[in-house]
């Protein structure tokens, strides 16, 4: 879905690192929200930019671990997503959240 939605709008550039961070976002929502469904929204803030967003029905928010355990396999994620993105962060509902990421193409 990112992909097409990247493709329409002419941000083929984008579509790697949209589509890693979307899977992070999503496997996120999967592991700790443990509820059936979840809605991944794409939408265009800029003309050179995505704004993808996840939204599941557990309130709790993630935090980036920055810590360096080395063994650990699972927790890096929004390291990731931290690293490929303008900008994220949460939008609490009342009933669940949004976590979103913005991605820009480079302007020569």
């Amino acid at each position: 879905m990112v992909r097409a939605a990247l493709i329409v709008r002419g941000l083929e550039s984008l579509i790697d690192n949209a589509t890693l961070v979307v899977t992070e976002l999503v496997s996120n929502a999967v592991d700790h929200s443990r509820l059936p469904s979840i809605r991944v929204l794409v939408s265009r803030p800029s003309a050179n930019g995505i704004r993808v967003g996840v939204v599941d029905r557990s309130r709790t928010v993630p935090v980036l671990r920055t810590d360096s355990n080395g063994d650990q396999v699972r927790g890096r994620g929004l390291v990731l997503v931290d690293a490929l993105t303008e900008q994220w962060g949460t939008e609490p509902y009342r009933w669940g959240k949004q976590v979103w990421a913005e991605l820009k193409e480079e302007t020569a």
